[in-house]
């Protein structure tokens, strides 16, 4: 059998997102000739690799064993292209790096222009994920570092503390919620809620806290930014979760009232999470030294 590093490359990224689709728009094919590939390799394979469902894609044994060798040959060559970038007159390659929500938005774009502008050989794949998610992730090798709520349970993965911030609540003036000074998740979840769009780590967590609750998220419009939430917020359309250093930042140009989350879980320790670091090429040892500064 013959696969390419392209194939190996669409393969791993089927598996980490669930689904052809998404891995196809990852690995940046149309998903007619991302669909041809993976049928090419099960045929020359002679065994299925997918179980394909209307709600995604799960590995067959056989997808399980070619996605363990697929990452180590895609990680051997990263490093030949590593070994080979002295020649070339730096630092060369991709590193892949997981977020949460908060992390992805708040901190990391200052952080990483920072780092991009130092190396413009490196390029980083950034993708957002549940800490959880990414924890797993980092630790069986389909990300290089991982960025994650420090509450989350890292296992033997190797920790540097990133930044600091918590969540709060944003609320129009005249709201109930707006003249306390601090409230419960359960409290809030007696009103219409503004949001991130359901798909987004945050969302998908607080959807869980409120599970636990025993209550809905009432979310009346689903957004694609902590600064656009603020802004249905200060017009009246619901109350939102969002980072303080997000709610700080509205305040300067919005009429929001900002009110504390009571609940542990609003504290957010932002870590950096890899594994040991012999096994982190140069440029990915290199952006972790960036963000721990």
């Amino acid at each position: 059998m013959r696969f390419d590093l392209t194939d190996l490359k669409l393969f791993c990224d089927v598996a980490d997102a669930g689904s052809i689709t998404a891995g196809a728009e990852r690995s940046a094919l149309a998903l007619a000739a991302a669909s041809t590939r993976i049928r090419g390799m099960e045929d020359a394979l002679g065994a299925p690799l997918l179980v394909r469902s209307r709600s995604g894609i799960s590995l067959t044994e056989a997808g399980r064993t070619l996605l363990k060798h697929a990452r180590a040959m895609l990680a051997q060559s990263a490093r030949l292209r590593e070994d080979l970038s002295a020649f070339a007159g730096g630092l060369t390659g991709e590193v892949r790096l997981l977020a949460n929500t908060n992390a992805l938005t708040e901190f990391l774009p200052e952080a990483l222009s920072s780092f991009l502008a130092a190396h413009p050989h490196v390029s980083v794949d950034l993708e957002e994920r549940l800490s959880d998610e990414i924890v797993g992730l980092v630790a069986e090798g389909a990300a290089d570092i991982g960025i994650v709520a420090g509450t989350v349970d890292v296992g033997a993965l190797a920790t540097y503390p990133f930044r600091s911030d918590r969540f709060v609540v944003a609320a129009p003036r005249g709201h109930p919620l707006a003249d306390k000074p601090r409230v419960r998740f359960a409290q809030v979840l007696d009103y219409d809620l503004v949001g991130l769009d359901r798909a987004s780590s945050l969302q998908r967590f607080l959807a869980g806290k409120a599970a636990r609750e025993g209550k809905p998220l009432r979310l009346r419009v689903q957004l694609r930014s902590f600064d656009a939430v603020c802004r249905l917020v200060e017009v009246g359309v619901g109350v939102g979760v969002v980072p303080a250093t997000t709610a700080a930042r509205a305040a300067r140009t919005m009429d929001l009232a900002t009110v504390e989350l009571a609940d542990d879980w609003a504290v957010r320790e932002l870590t950096i999470v890899v594994r040991a670091d012999a096994e982190l090429r140069p440029y990915a040892k290199a952006l972790v030294e960036s963000l721990k500064a």
